[in-house]
């Protein structure tokens, strides 16, 4: 498997309270991102993977790229949702924490989750792509929420980007499957490599990107991570609401 740091940006725009994809944007998206994280810290041990959130006052840097897929996850949590997301930042942003990565020997990713309406023109995102494709820079994209709104857009993106087949698209919509699920199947996780992660034959995935049969103690650790984190959220919420 390639060595890689990889930068994931995540939209936390108000979009993503929509209810539309089970339970919320934001919450499936959130799996998605622990996938995301776990497959890629799987496939290389000393592949990196930060995280940033698009929206708010200002793209907020989360954690830089890392090899520990402990702080990884424990960053998750941390993501607020409000405001409207700014991609175009966001992408410049996770260029510029790729740029300062501590391992040059590794080849740049970002994986941009997009779960709104994108504000940059089609000409803005067109050099932004060629800006990414001259530093070598790779992008995998995640559409969902706004499909058919942001199609365009996006395709104009990668074109950009796009060498070699190095960079890709996922267009999710409204459907039965989770986001994650559909990711396992695609090349964003796999990268291409046949049978890929999650075990031969595509089934079914394991749960933040680890298998426990192989790290049983890790797969624990998060899981109870997580539960901790969405209990102490909903008891939040609980004693907020009037």
């Amino acid at each position: 498997m390639p060595l890689e740091a990889v930068m994931v940006c995540m939209d936390n725009s108000d979009f993503t309270r929509n209810g539309d994809y089970a339970p919320t944007r934001f919450e499936s998206q959130t799996d998605a991102v622990n996938l995301v994280c776990g497959a890629k810290t799987q496939q290389n041990p000393e592949n990196s993977v930060g995280i940033l959130a698009t929206a708010g006052d200002r793209v907020d840097v989360l954690i830089t790229p890392t090899t520990d897929l402990g702080k990884i996850v424990a960053a998750l949590p941390k993501v607020t949702i409000g405001g409207m997301s700014d991609m175009l930042r966001g992408i410049q942003t996770a260029q510029l924490a790729l740029k300062h990565r501590q391992n040059k020997n590794q080849k740049q990713r970002i994986v941009a989750f997009v779960g709104s309406p994108i504000a940059a023109t089609e000409k803005e995102l067109e050099t932004l792509g060629k800006n990414l494709k001259k530093n070598n820079v790779s992008l995998d994209l995640i559409s969902f929420g706004e499909v058919e709104e942001n199609s365009a857009k996006l395709e104009k993106l990668l074109n950009a980007v796009n060498s070699n087949d190095s960079s890709h698209i996922v267009e999710i919509p409204v459907g039965p499957k989770l986001l994650s699920d559909v990711l396992l199947s695609s090349r964003i996780v796999n990268d291409g490599e046949g049978g890929g992660f999650g075990g031969a034959g595509g089934g079914e995935g394991f749960e933040f990107g680890i298998n426990p049969a192989e790290d049983p103690e890790l797969a624990m650790a998060l899981r109870i991570s997580m539960e901790e984190e969405r209990a102490r959220q909903q008891q939040t919420e609980g004693g907020a609401a009037p």
